[in-house]
């Protein structure tokens, strides 16, 4: 199958799957679930869960078991942007071209539908954990939990790194650490999700891993230069915010240029690991180029 064409068909099924949660909630949780629906359906390009499946079919083909664990994730995600997008952090009107959560209801209806939507990814996840009877899959599904949780606190770490240092000037280290966590650490937890669910080996995982770490962190040297040069039609939000609000990115500290060459340079290193997998991992190499390519 055709990048493209396999790309839309994980993204449909995904989209399918987000469009049956918060759809008959009672009336004194109404705004709080549409919220949180709103932000869920509102786009993207469903990365996370992606990664997830696309590491999963590496060794075996029946994704599907990932489900719970590709839903969190994207739940998660999400609430990562409704957090972010609110005055106190990036103070930011538009989303996939969409008004952002706070400017569609309200701050507190956005606060409350980000906290909401980080508990039910834990419900989903842990419903499916009680349903499940099979000891080896118990133990590999409580392993990939732990996994999940300890992603969303790197996140958040990330996060909060990200706001105390506007302004400041980072060393490169520093400049990692943020993004590692804030950006990279759920993309990285995706494929490693994956993969543990699948049962890989240990060597297997820590190829994988560092092929995650480096694209997770490609993913946002990208979104460093989209917020820069990107056409705002496209990215659905606008451009220059970054340098506005003096945040600590690779454009603002080494250039457009240099930041283009990191990233081709991180992109490249990626590829190298997963080259072991054969003929198996050849969506992942093209996912690879996508995110160095992408323009929104």
């Amino acid at each position: 199958m055709v990048f493209k064409d396999e790309l839309k068909k994980y993204q449909n099924y995904i989209d399918d799957e987000l469009d049956k949660y918060f759809k008959d909630d009672n009336t004194y949780e109404k705004r709080l679930r549409e919220s949180m629906r709103y932000s869920l359906l509102a786009g993207g390009k469903r990365i996370r869960p992606i990664l997830m499946f696309a590491t999963y079919r590496l060794f075996k083909e029946d994704y599907e078991k990932c489900l719970p664990y590709a839903i969190a994730m994207e739940m998660v995600h999400n609430a990562s942007l409704i957090h972010d997008d609110m005055p106190c952090i990036d103070n930011d009107d538009f989303r996939h071209g969409k008004p952002t959560n706070h400017k569609m209801y309200d701050e507190c209806t956005a606060l409350l539908a980000g906290d909401a939507l980080f508990n039910y990814s834990n419900i989903v996840i842990t419903d499916d954990l009680r349903d499940e009877l099979d000891i080896k899959q118990i133990s590999m599904k409580i392993m990939a939990l732990n996994e999940f949780v300890k992603a969303k606190d790197r996140m958040i770490a990330g996060e909060y790194y990200d706001t105390v240092s506007e302004g400041e000037i980072l060393t490169l280290d520093q400049l990692e650490y943020m993004h590692r966590n804030k950006t990279g650490e759920l993309i990285k937890e995706s494929v490693r999700i994956g993969a543990l669910l699948a049962g890989c080996s240990s060597q297997e995982l820590q190829v994988l891993t560092t092929f995650a770490e480096n694209i997770g962190l490609a993913f946002q040297i990208k979104d460093d230069i989209l917020s820069e040069i990107g056409d705002s039609k496209k990215t659905g939000k606008p451009v220059g915010n970054d340098r506005e609000m003096n945040k600590a990115t690779y454009v603002t500290k080494y250039g457009l240029e240099r930041a283009q060459e990191m990233l081709d340079d991180v992109i490249n290193e990626s590829m190298t690991g997963i080259r072991i997998f054969g003929d198996k991992s050849e969506f992942l190499l093209d996912l690879a180029l996508y995110i160095k390519d992408r323009e929104k």
